[in-house]
């Protein structure tokens, strides 16, 4: 069984345009935002809006759905106006996720700018709880993404996202969203056999298999380590060709949605050259 695959597609012009665009490309899973990544407030959702992109993809081939919150959002952040904004911006854009019926939103976990690593991570889950406080019977669950440590960046380790779950009261409604990018930037070893392996094993240690509800598919301009967060395409980065391979292979990961956050390039076309070629390792296994 090979896990669905697709992208991260633009919602200019309205969100049921997205899964037009993702179906024109061949996608079979879908990421969007709901709002504007790099502003606070946008206009609540329209009605007529959140059903015109339900039917969209209910008449679409395209099967999971998955939301990437704003990067604005700093849920550590040790100044009181930013975190009540950062708050009050995760509310709305759950809230939204639940109008469009897009079960999950992936989340940057947040940086302690200065306060601390332990304070950073117990931050975090204060905010996600107070946030979910707010709206207890909001079916959207957030995907805390795993980062590549850039700066004071939390969330590079595995250890560090289940220290975020493990601290918070709405640990049922927190689950991990991976990137290969990130992961290998943040230092894990997925361009080595053995160094996957370890990586999953930590997983299974730290998060668990179940909690993994989303896996965003990026090459890495940065070598192992460097904590650079900056995509390349498939097989055109750091990476390499192989590791996508393996994490395509294993049955582990199958019902995972998959998606890519590549460049789209000056034709627009990067995301289905990447799709094509993450379905040639799936076709040469």
């Amino acid at each position: 069984m090979t896990p669905p695959l697709g992208a991260h597609v633009s919602a200019a012009g309205g969100l049921s345009k997205a899964v037009e665009r993702g179906v024109a490309i061949g996608c079979d899973a879908l990421q969007v935002f709901v709002k504007n990544a790099s502003q606070w407030k946008a206009k609540p959702v329209a009605p007529a809006d959140a059903e015109a992109f339900r039917a969209a993809h209910a008449a679409s081939p395209i099967g999971p759905l998955v939301a990437h919150a704003a990067y604005l959002i700093n849920l550590a952040a040790p100044d009181p106006a930013i975190l009540a904004k950062s708050r009050a911006a995760l509310r709305d854009e759950l809230e939204r996720c639940a109008l469009y019926g897009v079960p999950g939103l992936v989340v940057h976990p947040g940086a302690h700018l200065g306060r601390g690593e332990e304070a950073g991570l117990a931050a975090i889950a204060e905010s996600l709880d107070a946030v979910y406080a707010e709206i207890p019977d909001c079916p959207t669950r957030t995907l805390l993404e795993l980062t590549a440590g850039q700066g004071t960046v939390l969330g590079r380790r595995l250890a560090e996202l289940e220290s975020i779950r493990a601290q918070a009261e709405c640990r049922e409604r927190l689950a991990v969203c991976l990137d290969t990018c990130h992961a290998f930037a943040g230092g894990y070893a997925l361009d080595e056999p053995a160094g996957y392996e370890e990586f999953v094993a930590e997983i299974e240690a730290t998060v668990g298999l179940e909690s993994i509800e989303c896996v965003h598919l990026n090459d890495s301009v940065g070598t192992r380590g460097s904590r650079k967060d900056r995509h390349a395409n498939i097989g055109a980065g750091e990476l390499g060709l192989d590791a996508f391979a393996r994490l395509l292979a294993d049955a582990r990961f199958a019902r995972v949605p998959m998606v890519l956050e590549t460049p789209i390039g000056d034709d627009e076309q990067g995301h289905a050259r990447d799709l094509a070629t993450l379905r040639g390792l799936v076709a040469a296994r």
